[in-house]
């Protein structure tokens, strides 16, 4: 089973599928990554090979997307609600976030990725935030994808935060109250500077934001789909991507006469 789930070479630059569009695909995707535990299970493994596996996957997905021409890539890694899981696997998550992270580096480098990690990094381990703050920093002038990890991260939280910032700055006299809009509150939140998700992807056959950017993805088109995280692979994400491009975008207006 080690050997199934090792670390395997990137192949070469993968072809945009001839069924894409180039022009219409979606320049940020979000990804809620679930199914883990359940892929675990029915193979009669523990929940932390399902971990292991989907950090496999994670890493074919950023590759294909990179390669492919999406801009932008968010996975949701770490919610604020998953302390609540038993502490080995938070334990095990933790070790698991530092040691892809300090594996990886270098790759990411070499492919131009651009890493950010949005959420409340103070609560996770002071190795791991060493870690996220060394390739934060070694990869924010790459020009390649950008690669938003959210850990330890909740959407509410983050509108909380975002408000009683404003809310701060306009106490102290520095901030009209009335000059506050969508695009001042927007960039306030920790994914200031990056676009909204076009395309949200959801595995395992949930159909739930789980507390996930809230306010970024009030127009992204949803893809839902029964794979198991583990098991998302090239055909699955060129299935969600087929079906984003098949959606009439209208935010909130009608679809133009032809």
């Amino acid at each position: 089973m080690s050997r199934a789930l090792a670390t395997t070479p990137l192949p070469d630059r993968l072809p945009l599928p001839p069924q894409l569009d180039p022009q219409r695909l979606p320049a940020h995707v979000a990804l809620i990554m679930d199914g883990n535990g359940r892929w675990a299970r029915q193979r009669g493994l523990p929940r932390v090979m399902g971990h292991r596996a989907g950090v496999e996957t994670l890493k074919r997905t950023l590759r294909l997307c990179s390669d492919w021409g999406i801009e932008a890539l968010t996975c949701y890694a770490f919610s604020t609600e998953n302390w609540s899981r038993p502490g080995e696997e938070v334990a095990f998550l933790m070790t698991l976030f530092e040691r892809v992270l300090a594996r990886e580096l270098e790759g990411l480098m070499k492919e131009q990725v651009r890493i950010r990690f949005l959420g409340d990094l103070e609560q996770l381990p002071e190795g791991l935030q060493n870690l996220i703050a060394d390739a934060t920093a070694r990869t924010s002038a790459n020009g390649g994808i950008h690669f938003n990890v959210c850990t330890n991260y909740g959407g509410r939280r983050e509108l909380v935060q975002a408000a009683r910032h404003l809310a701060e700055r306009a106490a102290a006299g520095q901030l009209d109250p009335a000059a506050i809009d969508e695009a001042l509150f927007a960039a306030e939140l920790q994914t200031a500077g990056e676009g909204d998700p076009d395309l949200l992807i959801r595995t395992s056959g949930e159909r739930r934001l789980s507390n996930f950017l809230l306010w970024q993805l009030a127009y992204a088109e949803l893809h839902i789909t029964d794979v198991l995280w583990p098991d998302f692979d090239e055909a699955a994400l060129l299935a969600a991507l087929l079906d984003y491009q098949g959606r009439q975008r209208r935010f909130g207006g009608v679809e133009a006469a032809r």
